[in-house]
């Protein structure tokens, strides 16, 4: 499958990173879109110490950990209105904003398309294609909310990054884990059933 990607301004880029990483390692996914905001590749390097700026393929790869001449991942400028998740009649399985800013949120609910990100996910919803918008924000506002709703009830999937503990992370990449596998299972793309929830009973007292 070819799917969407794109990157925002809000904390928590170390969720998409890891979920690029499983998305390349899951077998499933052929061609990756990834579009990254210009606030984006500041929160990266705040964040992560991350080089991404300009969105070069090369330091996207490295970033990633992928061999320099990966082709997985095709990346395209945030005002290229020609590219291909612009268009309706380009066939993919959908479109993942992780993080997703409060601004995003807002102007894809909105309805303006002022970048191509916010195109992407009007083409998704409007093509009744998989939207998944990844949320990292405390505390909703009642705007926050309502655009979330508003989103939900356009098609959109709204998974906020708050993951689980029942799994007893141990480490922030395990709690990163949870919510990236989250996001596969919105795709039905396999991942580790590590942080999967086992049903067990709790003990009588």
């Amino acid at each position: 499958m070819d799917i969407t990607l794109a990157i925002t301004g809000a904390s928590g880029t170390i969720y998409a990173r890891r979920t690029l990483q499983l998305l390349a390692a899951s077998g499933r996914v052929e061609t990756i879109n990834l579009i990254i905001s210009s606030t984006a590749a500041i929160v990266a390097q705040l964040e992560l110490g991350a080089d991404i700026k300009n969105a070069d393929p090369a330091r996207i790869n490295a970033w990633l950990g992928f061999e320099p001449g990966s082709k997985l991942i095709r990346v395209w400028r945030l005002d290229n209105f020609a590219a291909k998740p612009s268009s309706g009649s380009y066939k993919q399985a959908g479109m993942i904003i992780v993080p997703c800013s409060m601004g995003t949120l807002g102007a894809i609910a909105s309805g303006a398309g002022t970048n191509l990100i916010h195109r992407a996910a009007d083409v998704c919803l409007k093509e009744g294609r998989k939207l998944v918008l990844v949320p990292r924000e405390t505390p909703f506002s009642a705007i926050h909310l309502e655009n979330m709703l508003r989103l939900s009830h356009a098609g959109a999937r709204i998974l906020p990054a708050s993951p689980s503990f029942y799994h007893k992370p141990a480490t922030i990449e395990e709690l990163v884990d949870h919510v990236c596998y989250r996001i596969l299972d919105q795709f039905d793309i396999p991942h580790s059933d590590s942080s999967s929830w086992t049903g067990d009973e709790v003990p009588e007292e």
